[in-house]
């Protein structure tokens, strides 16, 4: 493999934009980065990918300033630089993208842009040269937004635009972005690409952090590799795969693609008749949904998040209350009053995946063992007796959960929230798949998920489908949702745009179904 920072050093004369050198960080007993080494050329765009828990976001948090290393050094453009805090990495010239992003929802774009960089105590002084500032960005790097618009009636997308600007606006040439086409359509996940390219080309320094090897094959110059807080390898990435990185991320080689036959769907499972939901606030979220799901079969729903996915979900699921109708088997389920919660969709035959698995699917300070039982205490087999629960069969079921499904560290006593998001997210899918369900309401499947787990979760879901149990799988990863779905639904603004065969569709297509562009109905 390539020597990465000799290589730099051959291509220019100029010092790196970022060098780390030995840096170490431990949280108790855990050690989150070992002896990291890194350089990043300047006017590059540098990919970190690794699995859940392999360092990356605790080597960028201490190169933001969030965290301070136990020791080691960095070099911003060649010189040494103490980055205490999050402004001393602002001054260095150093701006972060958060996956979640950090503006306030009733002000202004402009008024996100200032917050933080106000220049004296006239607010309106500050205003009137950022309206300036803005207009030239706009125009130099595609970044194209209304200054006076409401951060709440703007897209994902011209969100995350307003989170470059903001970094921009004062004065970054190193941005970080961790994960930051999670949230959008195939089209402004091009248009950022376009965006950074931009950057690069105007002498910026772009570490891009994600788990989609796609994009980093697509928009990096350079990737790193980490595994368990060390770094495995740095290489250019017009010399490495796909398959190469996933290899290196995991230790073994990975199975990228998602092996199955053709389904063979049965008897309709679940019927969805002019399904609605309604908010706190009488908005109509879900508006007038219908559709089947056959046995043996997985109907991936796509679409951006907040077009009424989660209601779909959390409807079906017994969670909000909802009008229509469906029936699981033939049976009717109600959609209000007794009978409509998650206790009585269980008892039907309904297993449910939360899209949240840690606001839904998991109570963070129980143990995992508490966990596995969670929504099924009242199974026989954890019964010692009327009164009392027979504990030790379920930490022994947890064992044996934990076993199956790769659970790391496999330790029933540990609270939920000393795993790892990959592996809280396998304790959840244990729980739900093992069930044997006729029907699995499955919601972002593989989020935060790292690419070993991945391919585990998805081989599940598959032999779900190939026991002959019907699938209802929401993402917002179109690549999850073609590779594994049997048919396709598009939803967009609470409806289903259409049908599709992802045997006959692509991303573009879908893409412009996401965004409603394209007649509404079945096809």
């Amino acid at each position: 493999m390539a020597d990465m920072e000799n290589a730099g050093r051959q291509e220019t004369a100029a010092p790196f934009a970022i060098e780390l050198k030995g840096i170490s960080k431990a949280f108790g007993p855990v050690q989150a980065n070992k002896d990291i080494n890194i350089a990043v050329p300047k006017g590059t765009i540098h990919g970190i990918i690794g699995e859940n828990g392999a360092g990356k976001s605790t080597l960028m948090s201490i190169l933001y300033g969030f965290y301070k290393a136990d020791s080691g050094t960095i070099h911003i453009n060649g010189r040494p630089t103490r980055i205490p805090d999050s402004q001393s990495a602002i001054r260095a010239g150093i701006g972060m993208v958060f996956q979640h992003f950090k503006l306030v929802q009733n002000f202004s774009v402009l008024e996100n842009v200032v917050l933080g960089a106000e220049e004296g105590a006239l607010l309106n002084t500050s205003l009137a040269k950022a309206r300036k500032v803005l207009t030239d960005l706009a125009r130099d790097y595609e970044l194209d937004v209304d200054p006076d618009a409401m951060i709440e009636d703007l897209s994902v997308g011209h969100q995350q635009r307003v989170e470059i600007l903001k970094a921009l606006y004062r004065q970054a040439d190193i941005l970080i972005l961790d994960e930051p086409t999670g949230v959008l359509t195939p089209d402004e996940a091009d248009h950022l690409f376009r965006i950074l390219k931009g950057l690069k080309e105007q002498g910026k320094t772009i570490i891009l952090i994600t788990h989609k090897l796609r994009e980093i094959m697509e928009a990096t110059d350079n990737v790193s590799v980490m595994r368990r807080g060390t770094m495995v390898a740095t290489v250019r990435t017009a010399e490495t795969s796909p398959e190469a990185l996933a290899e290196l991320m995991v230790g073994r080689k990975v199975l990228l693609e998602v092996e199955k036959k053709p389904a063979s769907p049965g008897q309709v499972v679940l019927k969805v008749e002019d399904l609605r939901v309604r908010d706190e606030h009488k908005v109509e979220r879900l508006k007038g949904v219908s559709f089947e799901i056959r046995a043996g079969e997985i109907l991936g729903i796509a679409g951006v998040a907040g077009n009424g996915q989660s209601e779909l979900l959390e409807a079906l699921g017994g969670i909000e209350r909802a009008t229509g109708r469906i029936s699981l088997n033939g049976a009717e389920l109600p959609l209000s009053g007794a009978g409509a919660d998650g206790q009585s969709r269980r008892a039907a035959g309904i297993a449910h995946v939360p899209e949240d698995r840690q606001r839904l699917g998991l109570i963070m300070d129980f143990t995992a063992w508490e966990n596995i039982a969670f929504g099924y205490f009242g199974d026989p087999a954890y019964q010692r007796n009327a009164l009392f629960m027979d504990n030790d069969a379920l930490r022994e079921d947890t064992r044996r959960k934990m076993e199956t499904f790769d659970v790391r560290p496999p330790d029933p006593w540990l609270p939920a929230k000393s795993f790892s998001g990959g592996n809280q997210q396998k304790i959840v899918v244990a729980r739900e798949i093992e069930r044997n369900p006729d029907l699995l309401l499955i919601g972002q499947p593989t989020r935060g998920v790292d690419i070993g787990a991945i391919e585990f979760i998805h081989k599940q879901i598959v032999a779900l489908r190939d026991q002959g149990k019907a699938i209802l799988l929401v993402s917002v990863e179109l690549d999850e949702i073609m590779s594994l779905s049997d048919r396709i639904a598009v939803m967009f603004d609470g409806h289903i745009m259409g049908f599709r065969d992802p045997e006959k569709t692509d991303e573009r297509e879908l893409g412009m179904m996401m965004a409603g562009i394209a007649e509404k109905g079945a096809a």
